[in-house]
């Protein structure tokens, strides 16, 4: 990543690659107005949060919901209606869990099918971000889930929930990711990425977006220039 993108700094260029997020169970409204605002102060790109939320005022951000969260186990035909439903809410992303268990068992058809149905549910314009849960998976697996995801026409492959006790994102994975995906998808890098170090770190491995929700502690770890 360049230092600099126009007059910008270092640190907004990060925050720009960022989903500031917020899917905590106990999240109230009020935690949802906070989150926009932080946002807004950070220069985050867009908010990430629960489809219960929804609709926000987030005017100048991008907003966010995911589907099929945390565990993926979710009928196809739900998780198709929760994003269908959080788009006329007005998300313009959408962040949806695999089946885990398809992939464990390979069962790579599944997978594409799962998210096929939320393509088809939310339309081409809407971008579509695709949870592998990749601390459970082995290399094998992450890059058909992957190549599942990019078949399925999503726009973007993702490494976790961060709500897996198995662990989130590593750079291991987002390395895999990028390498499979090449430059025709996006690779966001999620679930326990909590300094600048850890950030830069799966930026330099091939992510394109952060998902982050201790977000200002990442950002006050960065240089300025």
């Amino acid at each position: 990543m360049n230092a600099q993108a126009g007059t910008g700094s270092f640190r907004s260029t990060v925050a720009s690659i960022v989903d500031h997020t917020l899917l905590k169970p106990e999240a109230t409204a009020a935690d949802v107005r906070a989150l926009i605002a932080e946002g807004r102060e950070l220069g985050v790109g867009a908010v990430c949060v629960s489809p219960s939320m929804l609709p926000v005022h987030a005017d100048g951000l991008v907003v966010a919901a995911v589907a099929g969260f945390p565990s993926g186990k979710h009928h196809s035909l739900v998780k198709s209606a929760e994003s269908a439903f959080a788009v006329e809410s007005g998300a313009q992303e959408i962040d949806m869990v695999i089946d885990v268990g398809a992939a464990v068992a390979g069962d790579y058809g599944a997978v594409l099918a799962d998210v096929l149905a939320v393509r088809e549910a939310i339309g081409p314009d809407i971008v579509l971000k695709v949870i592998l849960e990749t601390a459970v998976l082995g290399d094998d697996a992450i890059v058909e889930c992957c190549r599942s995801a990019e078949r399925a026409g999503a726009d973007y492959v993702k490494t976790s929930t961060g709500f897996h006790p198995a662990g989130g994102a590593s750079t291991h994975a987002v390395g895999l990711m990028a390498e499979t995906v090449g430059d025709r998808l996006g690779v966001k890098a999620s679930g326990g990425i909590r300094t600048a170090e850890a950030a830069m770190a799966m930026i330099d491995a091939g992510a394109t977006r952060l998902g982050l929700s201790g977000t200002r502690a990442v950002l006050d770890g960065l240089p300025e220039g």
